[in-house]
């Protein structure tokens, strides 16, 4: 354990302009939030509760309200009622896309969840965009970066919404930063402006000083139990764009005509408003673990993504670990080291919506939130460990520790 110990440090030795420069975001960050909250002049009547329609709800309104001034947007629809982050993607595409149109992926084949709901597996799922007539095509990054001239090479007649994933999902590429989708937000809106650029930002909110939408993006679609909602936010997800598509994608929640005016909820919205407010701390603390992480392992020989001291542009680290056995114990060990079900000791599992068997880390307050300390990957080869979370730089530690120690036990790790 000693010698775990002295890992860490060393990295940590190592590390201290690279946080440095975390910690200057985060202020950053903090005080747009806090100016936003000023604004709209909160206090604890927009924490009441409503219920049946929900007209005019004050406290949803004005967390709406916020989110658009964070994102610099026309709108945003915040709403508990949005299951998760596939499922505000989910809703979003079926807002802004009809029977005979067609969607192009300007970064790949998104992430497997999001390949069921665009209908791409060997059995399209009911409710998929294929079934409902909606065509779907990919083009792959070039070098790591969005390759502009082929994606509009791929548009088609029937092309209405171009979408881009700023996170690696489960594979080895770099994440993107907003700024990169100028280029491509620049050609759609000048060249063809009937198509619309929807970005999925899940893991990417208050990690830089903007956002994609800074940049051009019509949409920006994320979940509340990863970076927004700060480690307190139960459930909920977030769209924010212009006012045009967002009043769309709002009559596809509700219904045509009433949109975002519905919509009550029971329970009350101060763990929204607080982790929101908590998010840029959050995020920091989140990414200090995943930087730790990704230096630890350097220096142990192995090959991360994205390098510890390579600017960062969402909270995920991934690890390639080679082997199944060091997967496995690493995803063991941070389960471990979680305040919740650290009893339990994860196995690859048939998780559904995923093509090969998953091992998952999540012993979370939030059940599944990835802003807590999580860890998973799919059991293929390289045997790469996305990580993600962490409420507090200690306990990303201390799980980081807990990790090193279970690899070492079974026999897939010496140092």
């Amino acid at each position: 354990m000693e010698t775990i110990r002295q890992m860490i440090l060393n990295a940590e030795n190592e590390l201290k302009t690279v946080f440095s420069s975390i910690d200057e975001n985060e202020e950053y960050r903090t005080r747009q939030v806090l100016d936003s909250f000023r604004k709209e002049g909160i206090s604890y009547r927009h924490f009441a509760p409503t219920t049946g329609y929900g007209y005019d709800d004050i406290g949803r309104d004005a967390l709406e309200r916020i989110f658009a001034n964070l994102f610099h947007t026309e709108a945003a629809l915040m709403r508990p009622h949005i299951a998760s982050g596939t499922a505000a993607l989910s809703l979003t595409l079926s807002g802004l896309t009809r029977s005979g149109e067609h969607i192009l992926s300007a970064t790949g084949l998104p992430y497997d969840t999001l390949q069921t709901v665009i209908g791409n597996s060997e059995n399209p799922q009911p409710g998929s965009l294929r079934e409902a007539g909606i065509g779907f095509d990919c083009v792959e990054l070039k070098d790591g970066r969005i390759d502009v001239d082929a994606v509009e090479k791929a548009i088609k007649q029937e092309t209405t919404l171009i979408i881009a994933q700023r996170s690696r999902g489960y594979a080895w590429r770099p994440s993107l930063m907003p700024d990169a989708f100028r280029e491509l937000a620049d050609m759609i809106h000048s060249r063809h402006p009937g198509i619309r650029l929807l970005v999925d930002n899940c893991y990417g909110e208050f990690v830089c000083r903007d956002e994609p939408t800074d940049y051009g993006a019509d949409v920006c679609v994320g979940s509340m139990i990863k970076n927004p909602g700060g480690g307190i936010a139960p459930t909920g997800g977030y769209i924010a764009g212009t006012e045009e598509a967002v009043n769309r994608i709002a009559y596809r929640l509700t219904a045509p005509g009433l949109g975002r005016e519905l919509g009550s909820y029971a329970a009350s919205y101060r763990p929204y408003y607080q982790g929101l407010f908590m998010a840029p701390h959050t995020v920091a603390q989140a990414l200090k673990t995943a930087i730790l992480a990704s230096r630890i392992f350097e220096n142990l020989g192995m090959e991360t993504t994205p390098p510890s001291f390579e600017p960062r542009a969402d909270i995920i680290q991934a690890i390639k670990l080679e082997t199944p056995k060091r997967l496995v114990a690493f995803c063991q060990g941070i389960q471990a080291a979680s305040p919740v079900d650290s009893m339990a000791s994860p196995e690859p599992w048939d998780m559904p919506g995923y093509q090969d068997q998953v091992v998952m880390a999540a012993g979370t307050f939030v059940a599944g939130a990835s802003i807590e300390l999580s860890c998973d990957g799919p059991v293929r080869p390289p045997f790469t460990a996305y990580m993600q979370g962490g409420l507090t730089y200690a306990h990303g530690k201390i799980a980081l520790a807990e990790a090193l120690l279970h690899m070492i036990d079974n026999g897939s790790l010496e140092c």
